[in-house]
């Protein structure tokens, strides 16, 4: 959908109610809470391969299997929690991402007590969120350097699937960046 100027919500989340409502209420707001924060990491990495919506649509049995996302709770759970997981159909069963997500438990854990998760995760955007101002979808990026270097701290730290484009698009989604077209009404 090329833009002309008027006022337009962003066109990726298309006409679906469930995306609609995302993009007007969540996507690209800023979000300072560090839990809340791990959940969006988490389900970034679980989209990997797949399209966001059907990790909306799989978002409330996600908070339900994995304990609302605490990673105090996530971080004490073994190969027993892993299997049930696994067997879950309300999620993506994938082994390599479930058990990653008990090693970004972990690694919350060690970040939250050393400096934060929010702060750790929003030093890269120097604490405020960034401002583009996109015309049309093709002038979004898919990654920047600040993505390139959350994705190399939280892989030192112990997490998986957080490539660059993964952490960006996380970014997005927590309002780190503000890459909401300008035509948009959510701007």
């Amino acid at each position: 959908m090329e833009n002309k100027g008027e006022s337009a919500r962003c066109p990726w989340c298309g006409t679906d109610p469930l995306y609609v409502t995302y993009h007007d209420q969540e996507w690209g707001r800023p979000e300072r809470d560090p839990q809340r924060l791990f959940e969006l990491l988490i389900l970034e990495g679980f989209q990997a391969g797949l399209s966001w919506i059907t990790i909306l649509r799989k978002r409330t049995a996600f908070r339900t299997a994995f304990h609302g996302f605490d990673p105090r709770v996530i971080a004490t759970w073994g190969e027993a929690e892993v299997t049930r997981l696994l067997a879950d159909p309300g999620i993506v069963r994938h082994r390599g991402k479930i058990e990653g997500t008990l090693r970004g438990a972990r690694a919350w854990l060690r970040i939250e007590a050393r400096e934060g998760f929010s702060p750790f995760l929003w030093s890269f955007t120097g604490g405020t969120p960034l401002q583009n101002r996109p015309i049309r979808m093709a002038d979004v990026p898919s990654r920047t350097p600040q993505s390139e270097a959350m994705s190399k701290a939280l892989k030192a730290e112990g997490f998986n699937f957080v490539g660059p484009t993964i952490t960006y698009a996380f970014m997005q989604a927590a309002g780190m960046v503000n890459d909401h077209l300008v035509s948009c009404p959510q701007r």
